[in-house]
């Protein structure tokens, strides 16, 4: 089966929706956020407005009919000018106080932002995590586990770093923005003109690199993931690597991708910094666009010595909120992309039950009608199994590489869709469509042909189908798998750490230990996927011993390479390219040309040679 190289995501339009649903839990933390960003926004305007009625009103003895009669009212309630005067210190009390204010805000806004955007990253990894591990299994095959953890990881953070720093601070701007103006175009219209000239450029300049940022941060993030699926295969992989000297193969490829990544970045910062240092001289012309004429209208008298300060402290307020809205653009192409990338694994669609699926015994008879199957994009593997199991039988499956068998059982398992034009698969005449999933799965144990261990205890990883297991089912099912007396060799024996994939673990024991894990169950239903191909004639001899005596009334199906391993089935099905070739006991099959007979011959003969 191939597998797709990460693909590049188009704009979602559900953008929007997708990140309101992850903000369930956090969304209040950052209203209280957005709340006290407000006030210190205000806190900020106020300021300049008291240093602008010390110098005009308080110290040059202007008439305060100039004033708004707000500001009137704050003079009076402080006792007018003249007493002021003589107590300046009470204006710098009204500082202090303001100061005060914009302090305790600030510290609200970072504790309820900080308590949002980790509520927020935490709902997201949840949700991720949650709905990966209910999509399909063809979705899992389709994509690079790298890359969906470069999704999970590095793209969540960038979406929680640009609704907690940049939208969060979206009310302060427009607050700053707004106020700013409105103070501005009270103290001098001309002077608020000539001070708004360059901002609709700064605008359209950074509209313009929003475009340019989308693009680049969308090929560093998909460069991004390809450099994680990349190390994450020479990680799990790196026992192959070593056994075919592949070092320095993989660490050239390594550093290919990584040199591209790099340069990809490095190329995305050379057009930010001229992006900034450009944005940087458009606002150092604006500023000295309003303090010369600032100074020629304050000679002229247009405008008084405390307007002009207090001018100049709110033209301060206006052109960082234009400049960080050029920030928040840039932020938002590349959030945008991260956005995208999460949305394409929630978009896809979860493995889900059919509205009248039921749980019905599973104990009867297996039937593949008519079963036809091709992957996608793939010529068909199988065509028109027709084939019956009998309940409590052992079916053993024989065939060459890619001729179908372990496809067949993933079917059973309903791991792959079967398509209404495919046939049907039935368990005790129900259609195993109709079947619930979880209950299907519960009652089929299956041991695939590459047995994956977690990176836990071997007692934890035989467990796993059962938390209330007791010591006397483990070792049973340990006794059954032959895995008891390679346990008892442990030094902590159940509690022996097995390690990632179960690293530690030899190729037979792994296979022993998922057939444990497996009999653990207590499926009516058990398939053995080629499972027992890494251990000795002897143990498989002694396994499938165990499984008669211990579950003979299970549904057995046993696909192998190996003739002995095949002898003691009830029925052998021989494939073919996808086709049903033969079928029968093995006693009718050792005499009946064919794939059966053949690989007996020279199995036999290959044991009569050994034991000569």
């Amino acid at each position: 089966m191939q597998t797709n190289e990460t693909r590049p995501e188009e704009k979602r339009p559900g953008r929007g929706k997708l990140i309101m649903h992850f903000l369930k839990g956090s969304k209040a933390f950052f209203i209280m956020a957005m709340a006290c960003a407000a006030i210190s926004a205000l806190a900020d305007m106020v300021t300049p407005q008291i240093i602008r009625i010390t110098v005009d009103q308080v110290l040059g003895g202007m008439s305060t009919e100039t004033l708004s009669p707000l500001a009137a009212g704050f003079l009076d309630f402080l006792g007018g000018p003249e007493k002021i005067r003589a107590s300046l210190w009470i204006m710098a009390l009204a500082v202090v106080a303001v100061a005060v204010v914009k302090c305790l805000t600030q510290y609200g806004f970072r504790v309820t932002n900080t308590k949002g955007s980790e509520t927020l990253a935490k709902t997201m990894r949840d949700e991720l995590f949650r709905h990966i591990e209910h999509l399909p299994f063809q979705w899992h095959m389709q994509n690079h586990t790298g890359d969906i953890i470069q999704r999970c990881t590095s793209d969540i953070d960038t979406t929680r770093n640009f609704i907690s720093e940049q939208m969060t601070g979206l009310i302060r701007i427009l607050i700053l923005l707004v106020m700013s103006i409105v103070f501005m175009l009270g103290m001098n219209p001309l002077l608020t003109l000539i001070a708004m000239i360059p901002l609709p450029v700064i605008i359209w300049y950074s509209l313009y690199f929003h475009r340019k940022f989308r693009k680049g941060f969308t090929e560093c993030d998909e460069n991004e993931g390809k450099l994680s699926a990349m190390a994450q295969e020479n990680l799990t992989g790196v026992r192959v690597v070593r056994a075919f000297g592949r070092e320095r193969y993989e660490k050239d490829r390594f550093e290919k991708q990584n040199n591209y990544y790099a340069s990809l970045w490095v190329k995305l910062g050379r057009l930010m910094a001229f992006f900034w240092s450009s944005a940087d001289i458009l606002s150092f012309v604006q500023v000295l666009l309003v303090l010369v004429f600032g100074v020629v209208f304050c000679l002229r008298g247009d405008i008084t010595s405390g307007e002009y300060i207090a001018f100049l402290s709110y033209n301060g307020m206006l052109i960082w909120p234009v400049r960080q809205l050029g920030r928040m653009l840039s932020e938002m192409s590349k959030a945008g992309v991260g956005v995208d990338r999460i949305g394409y694994i929630m978009d896809a669609e979860e493995e889900k039950d059919a509205p009248d699926a039921v749980e019905p015994p599973m104990t009867g008879d297996i039937r593949f009608e008519h079963v036809s199957f091709a992957y996608e994009g793939a010529p068909e593997m199988l065509h028109d199994i027709d084939l019956t199991i009998p309940a409590g039988t052992t079916l053993g499956i024989l065939g060459g590489t890619g001729s179908g068998k372990s496809t067949m059982m993933y079917l059973l398992d309903r791991l792959y869709p079967l398509p209404e034009s495919g046939g049907r698969i039935t368990i005790g005449g129900v259609d195993i469509a109709k079947i619930r999933l979880d209950h299907l799965r519960s009652h089929i144990g299956i041991v695939l042909q590459e047995p994956f261990l977690f990176s836990r205890t071997l007692r934890e990883n035989l467990s796993i189908t059962s938390a209330e297991m007791n010591e006397e089912e483990l070792h049973a099912a340990a006794k059954a798998a032959c895995l008891e007396e390679t346990v008892a060799g442990f030094t902590k024996g159940y509690e022996t750490f097995v390690g990632e994939r179960g690293v530690t673990l030899s190729g037979g024991q792994k296979q022993r230990a998922a057939i444990a894990r497996m009999l653990t169950q207590k499926a009516p239903i058990m398939i053995f996927d080629d499972s027992l191909s890494a251990v000795d004639t002897e143990t498989d001899a002694k396994i499938r011993r165990a499984l008669e005596k211990k579950f003979g009334t299970a549904t057995i199906i046993l696909i192998s390479h190996r003739i002995t391993t095949l002898n003691k089935a009830d029925m052998v099905l021989v494939l073919d390219h996808g086709r049903i070739s033969q079928l029968g006991t093995p006693e009718e099959l050792k005499n009946q040309p064919g794939l059966y007979q053949e690989i007996n011959k020279i199995q036999a003969l290959s044991t009569e040679e050994v034991q000569a």
